[in-house]
């Protein structure tokens, strides 16, 4: 148990929602949709309707910006994770160092249930002048290799389409 797959895209690419489907296919019982995007703008605002919209109440919906391994201690079905990126924007707003994040992903590792996640592809793009782009690129790529070694299945997502790469 622990991660059953990562769903790895660019933004809007339709990852969330063939890790949504994917998450519904195997869940034995109503799953749980773990949301990790904070309120920042209105922007923002739309993009969390469009996804309340999209997973109806199929789901049970947990909102935790932060504690993504506490929220999903104990739950007893499956945990989409929705999405690792904002949560890692989280961890580093809030002065959260990567070993934070790494030792929630070790948690998360050992769970009994399974865990879907989301993530967004950074890596292929320049590299940025900005000091805080740059560390959360590399931090976004860290988690991934992470997540996809601990993970059964990983998925490539690109224009609605999805490959299966492990």
């Amino acid at each position: 148990m622990g991660f059953q797959a990562l769903f790895l895209g660019g933004i809007k690419s339709g990852k969330s929602k063939k890790a949504e489907l994917y998450t519904l296919e195997s869940a034995t019982t109503k799953p749980i949709y773990l949301a990790t995007t904070e309120f920042i703008d209105s922007e923002i605002q739309k993009r969390i309707e469009q996804h309340k919209k999209q997973r109806t109440k199929k789901f049970i919906t947990i909102e935790e910006p932060l504690d993504i391994a506490n929220a999903i201690t104990n739950q007893n079905t499956a945990v989409l994770v929705e999405c690792v990126s904002m949560w890692i924007n989280n961890m580093l707003h809030y002065g959260k160092t990567l070993d934070d994040i790494l030792c929630q992903l070790e948690m998360i590792a050992k769970q009994d249930n399974d865990v879907i996640c989301v993530i967004n592809d950074v890596s292929q793009s320049v590299i940025s002048e900005n000091k805080l782009v740059r560390k959360f690129v590399d931090i976004n790529g860290i988690v991934s290799q992470y997540i996809a070694k601990e993970a059964k299945e990983v998925f490539h997502i690109t224009a609605g389409i999805g490959v299966k790469i492990k």
